[in-house]
Parts: structure tokens; C-alpha cells; sequence
């Protein structure tokens, strides 16, 4: 590992909050500390043999508020660290509860042959026992893992690749999963043992030009939308109206949607917005049949689906 370098970029989270009583682990104020204070809070890191880490703070903010905005800074340095050859990999702090939105905006976005790992904490940094520490650990470790690339998440010691990781649940240190697919891999005490039949490169499309991103005003407006019993569609009617570009529908089952709905759902795509079908069940995907109203996302979670039809339609644009 002689000469290698790893680049930790701060977006705040979590892992970075602080409490006023370390035995609370959910009274506490996300983005308190800096991203070169956890590291430093970690002597670990610093005394790897050959490694230099590094950081830099892209944002400083509770996940729950993340923007597009943000996102393309952090794309933007996530791109420039990762171009540079000295640079082995990067790794990203990240809130829990968008998380799994971030991982798929930048799997989408970066031309990366190198790792890009998200981590993450469920309990603050001020906790008598936070998980933070460890997770970052873990993360750095699979940056430096030979012949990865591609975009990760890391938490709980169970690696998930950017198109099925979501958040599970809302307490737990091991918050998340990946449905169907399960985890890629495990990491254990400093490296990382894969699944069987895993295939480790996953890297990025890189299908959208980051320059389109950097230059973009402003994201294309699409809204998720829930089918359920009893749905309406006066909230689809009012999101046209409003100029929405994009509708999502985490639909019933295998992409069935409640009729007054659909009905609706119907009107937006004839006047010009792009509709597609996403499942709200936690596990599989819609499978197509001929017929179908609308598109189908083609495996992704609803939050997921937003975001490519997002870049779709910038693209577009």
C-alpha cells in the first residue's frame, strides 16, 4: 500500500452530531463536527504504513436536507480527487437517511475507475459508544481493497453497492440492506471478504457529462407519489399545475396503481410529464407486461428512480 492516498470529503450526518448527554443516541444535532476532526479523533487512520488520508469539507448538514445542489459539489470533488493518479479512492461522510439517494446520484454521474465509498453512523460522535470510528475505518479500507471501483456503501461491517442499498431501519446501527441482492460483501478487521459470485468492479456509467451538471440552473422538478387505498389524483392535478416535470409512483404490488390515480396519472403524461411506475414494497421490482401505461424504473427504488429521471430529463433538457 506504499504511496497510496485516500481522499475523505465531509458532508456532515450523524457521524458528525453531537448530544449534550453522550447516553443519547437520538437527541442529538447532526453536523457538529468537522470532517478533520474525525479523523483526527481516529489515530488509526493516521498510522497506516504508506497511506495518507486526507480531508476536505464539501457541506456540513443533516441528511434529511440534502439538495441537488450539494450533490454536484460533491460530484464535482469527487470527480477531481478521483482523476488525480495519486488518488486510490474516495471516501464520503454521510447522514443515514438519504444516504442511498446520494450513492445512486453518483453512480450515475462520476467516470470513475476507482472506489467511492459513502459511511456513515447511526449514533452521534458524542455517544458513549459511537459507530462512526469503525465505519469510517471500514470505508477507507475498502478504498484501499484492490481492483474496486465504482460506488459503495459502507455500515455495520456489510458492504452495499449503490442500486439496491436502502435505509432499513431507523434505529439500528446496521440501518441497511439490499432487499433481494443482499450485501456485497463483509468488511473484517480491515479487509474485505466479497459474496460469493460477486463481481467487485462496479463501476460508474458515468453517462451524464459533469460539466452539464455544474452548468445546470436548477434541477428538474419531479416529484414522488404514492399509491394506496383511497388515492386521489387532485395532488397529481395540483403538480402539473404547479409546472412538475417528472412524476414517480411508488406504486401497489408489481406496479399497480389505484384507478382515480392512474386516471390522473394519465392526464400529467398527456400534457408532457414523464411518468414511471417504481414498487413501494421493500423487495423486487416491477416486472413489465404489454399493455403497461407507463414506464417501469427498471428495478430501482422510487427515491432512486426520482434521481435517474431527474438526470434524464437535464439531459434532455
Amino acid at each position: 500500500m506504499s504511496g497510496q492516498k485516500i481522499v475523505v470529503l465531509g458532508t456532515g450526518g450523524t457521524i458528525a452530531g453531537t448530544a449534550a448527554d453522550a447516553a443519547d443516541n437520538i437527541g442529538y444535532k447532526a453536523a457538529q463536527v468537522g470532517v478533520r476532526d474525525l479523523l483526527a479523533s481516529i489515530p488509526a487512520l493516521s498510522q497506516s504504513e504508506g497511506v495518507a488520508v486526507e480531508a476536505e469539507q464539501v457541506a456540513q448538514v443533516d441528511s434529511k436536507d440534502m439538495d441537488f445542489d450539494i450533490w454536484t459539489r460533491l460530484a464535482a470533488r469527487c470527480q477531481h480527487h478521483l482523476d488525480h493518479p495519486a488518488v486510490k479512492g474516495v471516501v464520503i461522510t454521510h447522514g443515514t437517511d438519504t444516504l442511498e439517494e446520494t450513492a445512486w446520484f453518483l453512480q450515475e454521474v462520476l467516470r470513475c475507475t476507482k472506489p467511492v465509498v459513502l459511511t456513515s453512523a447511526m449514533r452521534p460522535a458524542s455517544a458513549l459508544t459511537p459507530d462512526g470510528p469503525q465505519n469510517l475505518m471500514d470505508a477507507v479500507a475498502l478504498a484501499l481493497a484492490p481492483d474496486v471501483r465504482g460506488v459503495f456503501a459502507v455500515a455495520a461491517g456489510e458492504v452495499h453497492g449503490a442500486r439496491l442499498v436502502q435505509k432499513a431501519h431507523p434505529y439500528r446501527v446496521n440501518a441497511f440492506a439490499s432487499g433481494d441482492g443482499g450485501p456485497l460483501g463483509w468488511m473484517e478487521e480491515g479487509s474485505v471478504r466479497w459474496a460469493p459470485n460477486i463481481s467487485v468492479a462496479h463501476e460508474s456509467k458515468g453517462r451524464i457529462a459533469m460539466i452539464v451538471i455544474a452548468n445546470a440552473v436548477s434541477a428538474p422538478r419531479v416529484e414522488i407519489i404514492l399509491s394506496h387505498a383511497g388515492a386521489r389524483g387532485s395532488l397529481v392535478d395540483a403538480l402539473v399545475r404547479d409546472g412538475v416535470q417528472g412524476l414517480v409512483v411508488a406504486c401497489t404490488g408489481n406496479g399497480t396503481i389505484h384507478h382515480a390515480l392512474e386516471d390522473a396519472l394519465l392526464r400529467a403524461q398527456v400534457a408532457g410529464v414523464r411518468v414511471v411506475r417504481a414498487t413501494r414494497c421493500s423487495g423486487g421490482q416491477v416486472l413489465p407486461k404489454p399493455g403497461d401505461l407507463f414506464v417501469d424504473s427498471r428495478g430501482l427504488s422510487p427515491v432512486k428512480a426520482r434521481i435517474s429521471l431527474m438526470l434524464d430529463l437535464l439531459v434532455g433538457a
